[in-house]
């Protein structure tokens, strides 16, 4: 048994599970104010200069938080960058007034930046030129340490007995000037970061769980920016309903026509027309502005050039040869779907279906999720199409191909081992 699993089979040793340490008081305290008060936003070259010279200067970790303007704004850019250092106290940057911050991250990119759910905020904090070597993520920390709720504000209160107030954190951050409440609100977030990011590191270390959790991080700081996904349109929420080839071209050139308005407007597509209306129309196929204007989502609040528009884009589909019309669906690079393992391998699904029962007991035993642990495309890819002589070093091998870290490959090969070698039923 590792160190971890010990740790995690002695109930009496866990803080975690939503329960604050034994040295914070049962009632969470409301965290109302900054310790520094509500510093002005930095929003001119001279004032930004001064910060980088005191983050430079200033000793440990950095916390580091970003908010953007989904749902209002194209795109996923920052509208405030809010950072916290020992020395340096506490900046609010804007991201539109101060759009390269390249030099604040050069300044800082050799310290660690303690970030909350850190894929979420890197890529909008790369745009602005600050990418950073070393990080610490109290979200997946959390979830290592098998806290059922990670969200900032459940982890500040179970952890350190605080309670944050998070009414501001789906506003349009675009707004300017931003409202003091606002910027409180974006001021506290980074408040507690390091301190909750140094209790986590020793409840980590507690369980065994530390080195796994610094190979996790590794990996989000050196992951390579994501490549823009392929044929984003077929993402369209109610995309499942529409079932043929010109149908699904519909979907296509309003889809494409609808990012170019949002673009142009740098308004969020979903306020420029809704994916609802766009599958109405894909089903619809109105032949017209008129039989257009009747479909959900193209009501009386929709001007004639709006619809007019729309009805060229649905026209555009209309008019494609058949052989310009989109597939009905994507290229499938690895396993089928794993309903439909049963009748293509039933040996296949056997082994799925031994391999996920022991990902869940040893994730339990573990106290952690289980696609922390191991994600679900890991496992299938290995159970579709698994090492000729299934033993622990080539499995080992194979999960790591697949890019699985050292520590989930150390605990998960020997289950897989044994999965792997599940029979299909007979009959």
């Amino acid at each position: 048994m590792t160190d971890a699993q010990e740790t995690a089979a002695d109930s009496s040793l866990r803080t975690t599970g939503g329960a604050p340490p034994d040295d914070v008081e049962s009632a969470p305290i409301p965290l109302l104010e900054p310790r520094d008060g509500i510093p002005p936003v930095i929003a001119d070259d001279a004032s930004l200069a001064q910060v980088i010279a005191a983050f430079a200067a200033g000793s440990g970790p950095v916390a580091v938080d970003a908010e953007r303007a989904s749902g209002y704004r194209y795109g996923q850019r920052a509208y405030l960058v809010q950072l916290r250092r020992e020395g340096a106290g506490t900046a609010l940057i804007d991201p539109v007034a101060c759009p390269d911050l390249s030099g604040l991250g050069e300044a800082i990119s050799g310290v660690e930046w303690v970030l909350h759910a850190a894929t979420q905020d890197l890529p909008c904090l790369r745009e602005i030129g600050m990418v950073p070597t070393r990080i610490f993520d109290t979200e997946l920390a959390g979830r290592l340490a098998g806290f059922p709720r990670v969200g900032l504000g459940a982890m500040v209160e179970s952890v350190l007995g605080f309670v944050l107030e998070k009414g501001h954190s789906a506003v349009d951050w675009s707004t300017r000037p931003l409202p003091e409440p606002w910027l409180r609100y974006a001021a506290l977030d980074v408040e507690l970061l390091v301190d909750l990011r140094d209790a986590l590191e020793k409840e980590l270390d507690r369980q065994g769980k530390l080195e796994w959790a610094q190979q996790e991080f590794d990996a989000i700081a050196q992951a390579e920016p994501a490549p823009p996904r392929k044929d984003p349109w077929r993402r369209t929420s109610g995309m499942h309903k529409v079932r043929r080839r010109r149908q699904m071209a519909v979907v296509r050139e309003l889809w494409e026509a609808r990012d170019r308005v949002a673009q142009r407007r740098d308004v969020s597509p979903g306020k420029v027309l809704g994916d609802a209306a766009i599958v109405e129309a894909a089903l619809g196929m109105p032949v017209n502005v008129h039989a257009l204007a009747g479909l959900n989502g193209f009501g009386h609040r929709m001007g004639r050039r709006q619809l007019e528009q729309w009805q060229a884009a649905v026209d555009r589909a209309r008019a494609l040869p058949e052989a310009e019309l989109p597939q009905p669906g994507q290229p499938v690079t690895g396993p089928p779907p794993p309903r439909a393992w049963a009748d293509k391998d039933p040996a296949a699904a056997a082994r799925l279906s031994a391999a996920r029962a022991a990902v869940s007991a040893l994730a339990e035993e573990l106290g952690m999720p289980q696609e922390n642990l191991i994600t679900p495309d890991t496992v299938r890819r290995v159970c579709w199409e698994p090492p000729a002589a299934p033993d622990t070093a080539s499995v080992a091998t194979a999960l790591t191909g697949y890019g699985a870290r050292p520590w989930q490959v150390e605990q998960v090969s020997p289950v897989l081992v044994t999965a792997l070698s599940a029979k299909a039923p007979k009959g």
